[in-house]
């Protein structure tokens, strides 16, 4: 087995939340206003219902996913999915690399050409989507007390300025505002699509489901938590704040004395997601893999792995560039658009999965 059940849950939990803190609050603070905590619970929820499904389905199969789709459909519909699933992750890539690229250039070097700032992750990307699901769960060790230290102590640094009655009153905006909050932040919860491709790589126990589910839950809550904390402290103001992770601690007494110590904790989240969307780059060079090779992966090469992962990176980094000045387009693309293939690939996808073949199985 690649990965254990504990890891899945670091990855549920870390990456979930580090993934949704620079332009998601803003984005639904623009969207549904004051009631920008009840879109993300209806997405949190019907996502967390389909991770349970998925998960759940572990304890009926010990196959991969590749390997349900072949042995129902034959190798050559697996390979076709493997290649659409491919192009899916890279779309799943795609908008976090220029959020990032976003935040890297204005929170920490504002004086250095954006591209040049973010080069550095490239070679990090190539690096990691390389390597298999064995490292996806060590780097999930690694994450997750460098995410609950980071966030802990940003939360904490934000609690006594946050004001609970900006919210109020509450459900003002129209359930017309809530859905489009919704549906426009859909292409943002792809959480089950990963939870797909660990079935069938860890030994499932009694309860596992339970646990990986209460960890995306917790997520959850810590997401909305964060939404409340962001609109509580800038209210009217949020819809034009960008990068709401780094703005929450602003105001903490402690930085007019001793300057931003906040920044301690901002480059330590940094790190967690980074590894959060290199997550999408290495399940793209899977899919990859998966496409060109199938059960036979004793013909991959040496050299293979870092060909695919420096491709997928090679094809990013050239949308980067040319994408490099339209972020507030691509923005919007992806919110009136994205839904779409986040829907059918994270949400019907892994419904549609129980009708597979779940007996036998192969590994990889």
């Amino acid at each position: 087995m690649k990965i254990n059940v504990r890891q899945i849950c670091f990855i549920m939990f870390a990456y979930t939340v580090a993934s949704k803190l620079l332009t998601y609050p803003t984005q639904l603070a623009s969207l549904s206003g004051r009631d920008l905590l009840f879109p993300a619970l209806l997405d949190f929820a019907v996502t967390g219902v389909i991770i349970w499904a998925v998960a759940y389905m572990c304890s009926r199969t010990k196959k991969t996913f590749f390997g349900m789709v072949a042995d129902t459909f034959g190798g050559v519909f697996s390979r076709i999915v493997a290649c659409l699933f491919a192009l899916f992750f890279l779309f799943c890539a795609l908008f976090p690399i220029l959020e990032q690229k976003q935040y890297v250039h204005a929170i920490f070097y504002d004086t250095v050409p954006s591209l040049i700032v973010f080069l550095p992750f490239f070679a990090f990307s190539v690096y990691a989507a390389c390597k298999d699901f064995l490292n996806i769960g060590r780097c999930a060790d690694i994450c997750f007390p460098i995410f609950a230290i980071a966030i802990f102590c940003i939360l904490i640094m934000s609690f006594g300025e946050v004001r609970l009655d900006n919210l109020l009153p509450v459900l003002k905006t129209g359930a017309g505002g809530i859905f489009k909050g919704a549906r426009y932040s859909l292409f943002r919860f792809t959480e089950p699509a990963y939870m797909l491709f660990f079935v069938g790589r860890f030994d499932y126990k009694k309860g596992d489901a339970a646990k990986i589910t209460l960890s995306y839950a917790a997520a959850g809550a810590l997401t909305i938590i964060t939404l409340a904390a962001f609109y509580g402290i800038y209210s009217g103001l949020a819809v034009d704040t960008q990068f709401a992770i780094s703005k929450l601690s602003l105001y903490f007494p402690a930085i007019n004395v001793v300057g931003r110590v906040d920044l301690v904790a901002l480059y330590a989240l940094e790190i967690v997601q980074l590894f959060a969307l290199a997550l999408n780059i290495q399940l793209a060079v899977y899919c990859i893999k998966t496409c060109i090779y199938m059960r036979d992966f004793k013909k991959e090469g040496k050299y293979f792995a870092p060909v695919c992962s420096l491709s997928v990176n090679a094809v990013l980094f050239v949308l980067v560039i040319l994408l490099n000045h339209s972020f507030t387009d691509v923005a919007q693309a992806f919110a009136k658009w994205g839904w779409i293939p986040a829907l059918a690939f994270a949400f019907v996808v892994p419904v549609i999965c129980w009708a597979l073949k779940k007996g036998g199985g192969y590994e990889r």
